[in-house]
């Protein structure tokens, strides 16, 4: 659908903010969530077709904070091997998705959703393991994907952890890949016509509110569980999952 700033009320720039800072906090600390929780939000307020390009420039946003917040703990050579695999792939399944209308969106991401959290699970039960080589076939995998849903973040989590990293250094080498990756996606949506102007600010204001989230969650990072939120995120990814699938299939 066509996307007007002048069409948002009030009570949806305030649920949308609230949602991004919030978000933010979660993916600062379990490396992983924001671009899951925001299309719950975003999709019927703006369309489904508008998620993926709007999340492509708000985590940009969310991942340099990121970055910003915990540099120091980034592992380099993992970030070397999986960006330059990921870059084409990353191009690639963000042009396939310019080309969907809202109905095949809305299916493409809430699908993703869906499949993401039990494959998060499942490479974590089975103690999935990645040797350093193995990150680049992985790259070009985790790239493809991310180009064209959202979300994507869970698998590249699950790869840095197969790797053998953990804690910190998860979420900030996930910061530092996502920055050059998501440069790249924006950039094909901007290529495509898939961000008009408006479309543009509206993304770009969402993402000064997920930044503050970042230090918060670097303050709670050492003090939280992140079972428990992970939990919630979880039920709350599923319910907003199917509920995208029903609106693609309900057409």
């Amino acid at each position: 659908m066509a996307f007007a700033l002048a069409d948002l009320t009030l009570a949806q720039i305030a649920l949308v903010a609230a949602t991004a800072f919030g978000a933010s906090i979660i993916g600062g600390l379990a490396g992983y969530g924001t671009g899951l929780l925001l299309p719950l939000v975003l999709a019927p307020i703006i369309g489904p077709e508008n998620v993926v390009p709007v999340i492509s420039v708000t985590a940009l946003f969310t991942n340099v904070s990121r970055f910003l917040a915990l540099r120091t703990y980034v592992a380099w050579g993992a970030v070397a091997r999986i960006v330059p695999a990921a870059l084409l792939p990353t191009a690639l399944g963000a042009t396939l998705f310019a080309g969907l209308d809202a109905r095949g969106a809305a299916l493409v991401i809430g699908s993703a959703l869906i499949a993401l959290v039990p494959l998060r699970r499942i490479l974590q039960k089975r103690g999935f393991t990645l040797t350093a080589g193995q990150l680049v076939p992985a790259g070009a995998a985790y790239g493809f994907v991310t180009g064209g849903t959202s979300g994507a973040g869970v698998i590249l989590v699950s790869f840095l952890m197969a790797a053998g990293l953990a804690g910190p250094a998860v979420v900030a080498t996930d910061a530092a890949i996502s920055i050059l990756i998501g440069t790249v996606k924006a950039a094909t949506f901007g290529f495509n016509q898939a961000l008009p102007a408006p479309l543009l600010i509206f993304a770009l204001l969402v993402g000064c509110a997920t930044v503050p989230g970042a230090f918060v969650a670097k303050a709670l990072l050492h003090r939280l569980p992140v079972r428990i939120h992970t939990a919630m995120l979880e039920i709350a990814i599923l319910a907003g999952g199917a509920v995208l699938v029903w609106r693609g299939l309900a057409g």
